[in-house]
């Protein structure tokens, strides 16, 4: 059984830094393409990056520069830094795992696996 959680989720002020987590069972990560999304209140749920099995990454252009997203073989793990957040980050974050063959993707449509989200608060 596939199972996904997310970790590292907080409040903090405009300007700060939290580091997601998202630590796998039954699955190996680096086998998968992977993704972090976000449903703000009342928003649809969006995608904010992503990272293929050879590491390439994209990002929601609103995220570039401020968020980095990683993967842990060794750990099995993925991670999404975000820096210099802002109050529109706020939402609830969620990791996810789609099959290698649809390639970098911010469509959550391609997901297959999914964890229950982290929310992130970020006041102004």
């Amino acid at each position: 059984q596939v199972q996904l959680l997310e970790a590292g989720g907080g409040s903090v002020q405009a300007g700060g830094s939290l580091r997601l987590s998202c630590g796998a069972s039954g699955v190996t990560l680096r086998d998968y393409v992977m993704g972090w999304f976000r449903q703000g209140p009342g928003q649809e749920r969006e995608g904010v990056a992503t990272i293929d099995t050879v590491g390439s990454r994209s990002y929601r252009n609103s995220v570039k520069g401020r968020f980095t997203i990683s993967l842990d073989n060794t750990k099995n793990t993925l991670y999404l830094q975000m820096d210099s957040l802002k109050a529109e980050d706020t939402a609830t974050y969620y990791c996810a795992a789609a099959f290698s063959r649809w390639g970098l993707s911010l469509t959550q449509a391609q997901y297959t696996y999914w964890g229950q989200g982290t929310q992130v608060t970020v006041s102004s």
